[in-house]
């Protein structure tokens, strides 16, 4: 069986603290929202406000790491087996075809998986992050400098915007079961390597 190692230590480290990071803020979140109660509204609020200042700390790091370290060109989109990959999600998996993708350590994401992460970060992330900056402040920032923006419209858009991490959550915890077996891609971010199930040189097509 071939494998390729793909994520460095670092990277394996911000994913999963990201990962714990979203998961809290999507519970404490909600409490805030009066979905359920577990901390307490007070409690919750200050719990998700202390996770989402270290996410920002998290981030801060993890956006120097990619820029230094060159990792940042795997996000660039691509359409190269763009449909090949298209058509293996939404048929050839459940018929049991190959994966038309083979990642490399020079080539970690299909293109799909480019295009999803570019979507999160352009558009999701700062949906998520604006909102909830003008929310935490609001009480501060003159009327004038939001338009008349109300509080009720920012609280909108920033639960708006947790609704689609969730469903982003919950797409890429399965899609992370769709590897050579059940469990190879979530070892590979545990471990660096993930296996390919073949003898097929990493990075070519099968």
């Amino acid at each position: 069986m071939s494998r390729v190692y793909l994520f460095k230590p670092f990277e394996r480290f911000w994913h999963w603290c990201q990962a714990a990071l979203i998961i809290f803020m999507l519970l404490t979140g909600f409490e805030v929202h009066g979905t359920y109660s577990i901390f307490g509204f007070e409690k919750a609020v200050e719990y998700h406000t202390i996770a989402a200042w270290t996410l920002v700390g998290l981030w801060i790091f993890a956006i120097f790491w990619h820029i230094t370290s060159g990792e940042w060109r795997h996000y660039i989109p691509t359409t190269d087996k763009i449909v090949a990959v298209a058509n293996y999600y939404s048929s050839g998996i459940f018929k049991g075809e190959e994966h038309p993708f083979r990642p490399s350590g020079s080539n970690k994401h299909n293109p799909l998986q480019r295009l999803t992460y570019l979507a999160v970060l352009t558009l999701l992330s700062p949906l998520i992050w604006v909102s909830g900056w003008l929310y935490l402040f609001y009480a501060d920032l003159p009327a004038w400098g939001l338009g008349g923006l109300q509080l009720q419209w920012i609280a909108t858009a920033h639960t708006a915007g947790a609704f689609l991490m969730l469903a982003f959550l919950i797409s890429h915890l399965y899609l992370a079961t769709t590897g050579h077996k059940i469990t190879s891609q979530v070892k590979a971010m545990i471990t660096g390597w993930e296996d390919l199930g073949d003898d097929h040189k990493p990075g070519q097509p099968r």
